[in-house]
């Protein structure tokens, strides 16, 4: 295997969770999930040789990651047409055990829009706001803002 595909893998490896996370909280359903993540597989491929390090590779990841999920939606509701793709892998096998609290919870935030999903998202994996706002493209005070209007919107959804 080449360096560039060696070094690529190991990227994709340390950061899977990031991706599959991303792709889990944009789907409907497990096969979305997966196309969801070849997708992202293949931006962060196409992608890799522009990416000079100039940012962390988690942030570079996340914006891939949402940009692409984001633009996913988009097409589903346009209708334009996705052929889907099977895997062997099980990326739901990692989060079986979620509680019910958990599943009302991404109940919850799959209503908000896209935008507002992804702002929570990056807040729910543990981002400083600083990280939050560099992989939207928003100020600080404005992350902060918009995080606490969508933390209480969350409170006023029933399920």
């Amino acid at each position: 295997m080449e360096q560039k595909e060696q070094q690529f893998t190991r990227l994709v490896e340390q950061h899977k969770t990031v991706i599959y996370t991303v792709c889990y909280m944009f789907s409907g359903s497990r096969e979305e999930a997966e196309d969801l993540f070849q997708d992202v597989l293949i931006r962060l491929w196409k992608g890799y040789d522009a990416f000079r390090g100039e940012s962390d590779a988690r942030t570079w990841i996340y914006r891939v990651s949402l940009n692409t999920c984001i633009n996913g939606q988009k097409r589903k509701r346009k209708g334009i047409k996705h052929i889907p793709l099977s895997i062997d892998v099980d990326f739901f096998e990692e989060i079986s055990d979620r509680t019910l609290q958990v599943r009302r919870l991404y109940d919850r935030i799959n209503r908000l829009g896209l935008v507002d999903r992804a702002l929570i998202l990056l807040w729910l994996e543990g981002l400083s706001y600083e990280e939050i706002g560099a992989v939207i493209g928003i100020s600080v005070k404005n992350v902060s803002f918009q995080l606490y209007r969508i933390k209480e919107e969350l409170k006023k959804m029933n399920n």
